[in-house]
């Protein structure tokens, strides 16, 4: 990994690989937005809802290659997933923003 990621997007990648969804959760501030397959969520009632739906549809792995601090309160990360979601493989970026300890707004994207 290019850079030290700030400790709060480490647990979500490790609260991630453990499928533990309120822990995840609990990492985002209450006002956080989640943008992830072209939809966009906003505060933690819709964020539930994103876990408890796409992403808990399919079983995957996450190997993550590369981060970069882009601002202060904020982080770039890239990595590939592969499960038994269609095409089996995917290479991602999330890109974080943060504040306070908390994930303010997560961007997923190919």
């Amino acid at each position: 990994m290019s850079a030290v990621l700030p400790e709060v997007i480490s647990r979500y990648f490790e609260l991630d690989a453990d499928r533990d969804d309120e822990a995840i959760i609990a990492l985002f501030a209450d006002d956080a937005i989640v943008i992830d397959e072209g939809e966009t969520r906003r505060g933690l009632e819709q964020i539930r809802a994103w876990r408890a739906g796409p992403v808990q549809k399919y079983t995957y792995t996450t190997e993550l290659s590369s981060s970069d601090e882009v601002a202060t309160n904020r982080c770039r990360v890239t990595g590939r997933l592969t499960g038994n979601f269609p095409g089996g493989i995917a290479d991602l970026t999330w890109d974080f923003t943060i504040a306070d300890g908390r994930i303010t707004k997560l961007m997923i994207a190919p």
